[in-house]
């Protein structure tokens, strides 16, 4: 495990809590390290503090399907095709459909 980039991201939180990408690579670091528990809580950090941040959308529900709750992944990648549509984010709207038809 390289903990230097885990421990470098937390660095960074701790001088900017409001930092969105660096939590969103913390959650990353995480999911790589198949920490899927540790990824959750992170990405629903995210979800809850910057609801705007489309990317998050994807890996949550990534993150709650390798849980095994796919009815929490199917509500979060709902949640992100609104929000990525309200952006006119048509890239992020058209992955979070083609997870949410993987899914179902």
């Amino acid at each position: 495990m390289d903990s230097s980039r885990i421990d470098n991201l937390k660095a960074i939180l701790a001088a900017d809590p409001q930092d969105t990408f660096a939590r969103y690579a913390l959650g990353l670091e995480y999911t790589s390290l198949r920490d899927f528990e540790m990824a959750k809580d992170i990405f629903e950090e995210i979800y809850a503090i910057d609801p705007a941040y489309v990317a998050t959308y994807y890996q949550l529900g990534k993150t709650y399907e390798q849980l095994g709750d796919e009815s929490n992944a199917r509500k979060i990648y709902e949640k992100g095709i609104f929000v990525a549509r309200s952006q006119n984010d048509d890239h992020t709207k058209s992955e979070l459909e083609q997870a949410l038809n993987d899914l179902l």
